[in-house]
């Protein structure tokens, strides 16, 4: 009488026959192992005229969009010179008093030399670009697209237009020595808030933020003291990078002289590094 074995069962899931012996598949640093190995190979669905454009919308390549929007910002904005971010609501317009707020700061920033960023927008964006464009300065625009707003007001020199917020943020940061923010809503708190974190992180040094209208700010930032620094969640010193006033001038003074700061400590940076490399 004949006997027969049954090969014992794995516990665990089996590996799939074909491919490499291990049944693995790579792409780069990405290793797939079972059910994710796919059926076909990337030069395979590369050389297939027949499939679906659906590939367009995935996220490797959303990541090539970025980065050409990143090349494009970079681009367009490498020889900007000094400039200063302003913020501001898009439902203010022609006839409100921070409208003619924005076109003073605006047209002061160009008289003491910045060119002026603002998000390109109607209301307050196109009133800093106004008195930017009036005084002869440089007038940008970073235009973002959105469903209930218009294009770029008629007063931006040069402008930019992205698809995602974040590569917009990146370009403001990176491009402004300074943000001045006139009454905003969501946008105008999100800008704020990202460059206070950036600046008590570090990832900004130097970078002077006023809030132009004290009726408007100084009860966030009576917030900010009396609840954020008294619990210790931020500290006092977070808040002294922050001027809240209603007086153009002393905005403008503000961001000039953090800009002169910053100037001097990079040519200190720069003879120390000459020194240590000195013979």
């Amino acid at each position: 009488m004949s006997s027969s074995v049954t090969p014992a069962q794995p516990d665990g899931p089996t590996r799939p026959r074909g491919g490499n012996r291990h049944g693995e598949y790579r792409k780069g640093p990405v290793t797939l192992r079972r059910a994710q190995v796919p059926a076909t190979s990337t030069d395979q669905r590369l050389l297939d005229s027949r499939g679906a454009a659906d590939w367009l919308h995935t996220d490797p390549w959303r990541v090539m969009r970025i980065q050409s929007e990143f090349v494009e910002g970079f681009g367009a904005l490498a020889e900007l010179g000094p400039a200063i971010g302003v913020f501001g609501s898009a439902q203010l317009g022609p006839g409100n008093p921070a409208y003619e707020l924005g076109v003073h700061v605006g047209r002061a920033l160009a008289e003491a030399g910045f060119a002026v960023i603002t998000g390109g927008g109607p209301g307050l964006m196109e009133a800093a670009n106004k008195g930017a464009w009036e005084a002869g300065g440089t007038s940008v625009g970073l235009g973002i697209e959105l469903p209930l707003e218009p294009g770029l007001n008629d007063y931006v020199d040069l402008a930019v237009n992205f698809r995602y917020f974040f590569v917009r943020k990146t370009m403001f940061v990176k491009y402004s020595r300074g943000f001045i923010a006139l009454p905003g809503g969501w946008g105008t708190l999100d800008e704020l808030f990202e460059a206070l974190t950036l600046a008590q992180t570090g990832r900004v040094t130097a970078f002077p933020i006023v809030l132009l209208g004290v009726d408007y700010w100084s009860g966030l930032v009576a917030w900010m003291r009396d609840t954020l620094v008294s619990s210790g969640t931020i500290t006092a010193a977070d808040l002294t990078r922050v001027l809240v006033t209603d007086d153009v001038d002393e905005a403008v003074r503000f961001v000039v002289d953090a800009d002169e700061i910053n100037d001097a400590d990079e040519i200190n940076d720069a003879d120390e590094i000459n020194q240590e490399a000195a013979p």
